[in-house]
């Protein structure tokens, strides 16, 4: 069985994750203990970084400057 790669884009070239995805309730707190650490990542010239610990793709649209 093979797992699709979860992709973010993304505005900055500075990005973060915790493996907790996009919950938008009192369910994120539950649902962080369920991730993975917070981690700080920097999008390089390739145009993307992938989480060292969840393989979230985060990719860079437009020029990154905002």
């Amino acid at each position: 069985m093979t797992q699709t790669r979860e992709t973010v884009s993304v505005h900055t070239a500075r990005v973060s994750c915790d493996g907790a995805g996009d919950i938008r309730s009192t369910a994120a707190v539950k649902a962080a203990a369920l991730g993975h650490p917070r981690v700080y990542l920097e999008i390089d010239e390739r145009g993307f970084v992938d989480c060292p610990y969840c393989d979230k793709r985060f990719v860079l649209e437009g020029d990154g400057h905002h």
